[in-house]
């Protein structure tokens, strides 16, 4: 049986390893702080529409106390701005048996943005993107709240690189899949994950300007011309990107959103929440800032989206409340005037 080491047990993280724990599946979460001592004493609180569970998962805090065994899978699900922080101490840690993790076990990226799958490939021999559709929340230490409903979250699974898929990627696919859906994860198994993760990113886009003005009216006016922007740095590059189309009837079939007994009142996003927590950093630089990265490596500027970035990185810094900066404040600190066409990148 597949033990499902989950490296980073957070809202997406938690979630996970909290539904395939629940499904009977052997799971082993690596937190943090407070959030360990809550899952080691107390176990992990799952609030979702129609439940209100607590989980005796086991949890460590380190790579060395996690005893990794053949058939164990990898998930990492920080944020992308700490992977490179852990994943050389995973990759170079012993297997029983011999080896290392790196060379011998499977490893998933479940986090925003498209960064992870080369930053894991430097380290791992088998690496699988994860297209992340789950609206989760980990406000409180040892609680994850999920508010999707009849499934939890849907997931795009594919090995990266798309040519390096074989059958021994089937099969283990395959029983990934038996064991996420039996566990309320519903899984697809495109060929080619990045396209789905690039449309992810373009809606990701947006999750600064939620955390800097809340879910404030007026924001869609900056949004737009943001995506307009990213849009065409990916058209630029040449990189495939799922049709909205396409996409929009997958997130048909996926899950419906019902509100939790007891959350608290707003509850935003991934950046919302870091920015909430006080973390003091923000994952913006792999969104927002991946396109400006896109952009300019392809000879244009994208300065929405650095905008946006710099702002983001401002408010962790500084400890900046989140939802506190007006729209109208915003559209300021962007540059952007009050009625914004829809820009291509431009040239510097």
């Amino acid at each position: 049986m597949i033990r499902y080491v989950i490296i980073g047990a957070g809202a997406i993280g938690g979630g996970i390893g909290a539904r395939l724990h629940a499904a009977g599946r052997e799971v082993l979460l690596v937190a943090r702080g407070e959030h360990l001592a809550a899952l080691q004493n107390e176990g992990l609180r799952l609030r979702t529409p129609h439940e209100d569970l607590r989980l005796p998962i086991p949890a460590v805090s380190k790579v060395s106390e996690a005893d990794l065994q053949p058939d164990d899978v990898l998930v990492l699900a920080t944020k992308t701005h700490r992977a490179p922080e852990v994943l050389p101490s995973w990759a170079d840690a012993p297997v029983a048996g011999g080896g290392t993790a790196g060379d011998r076990l499977p490893i998933l990226t479940a986090l925003n943005g498209v960064a992870s799958e080369s930053m894991a490939l430097r380290y791992f021999r088998r690496v699988y993107g994860v297209c992340v559709w789950m609206w989760a929340v980990h406000m409180a230490p040892g609680e994850v709240i999920l508010r999707g409903t009849p499934s939890s979250g849907m997931f795009h699974l594919g090995r990266v690189p798309a040519a390096s898929w074989d059958e021994r990627d089937q099969h283990l696919l395959s029983e990934l899949a038996g064991d996420w859906t039996a566990a309320k994860l519903q899984v697809r198994l495109p060929r080619d994950v990045m396209p789905w993760k690039y449309r992810k990113l373009i809606s990701n886009l947006g999750n600064a300007f939620q955390a800097l003005s809340g879910n404030a009216e007026g924001l869609d006016a900056l949004i737009r011309p943001t995506v307009a922007e990213a849009r065409g740095a990916l058209a630029a590059a040449a990189i495939e990107v799922t049709p909205d189309a396409e996409e929009a009837a997958a997130r048909a079939e996926s899950f419906d959103i019902a509100p939790v007994a007891g959350e608290p009142g707003f509850l935003g996003g991934s950046t919302w929440q870091s920015l909430t927590r006080g973390t003091g950093n923000v994952e913006t630089d792999y969104l927002n800032g991946e396109i400006v990265r896109i952009a300019r490596e392809h000879g244009l500027d994208a300065p929405i989206n650095a905008a946006v970035a710099r702002l983001a990185r401002e408010a962790a810094s500084s400890g900046t409340v989140a939802g506190s900066i007006p729209v109208d404040e915003l559209r300021n600190r962007l540059g952007l005037p009050a009625t914004t066409p829809s820009p291509a990148p431009t040239t510097p």
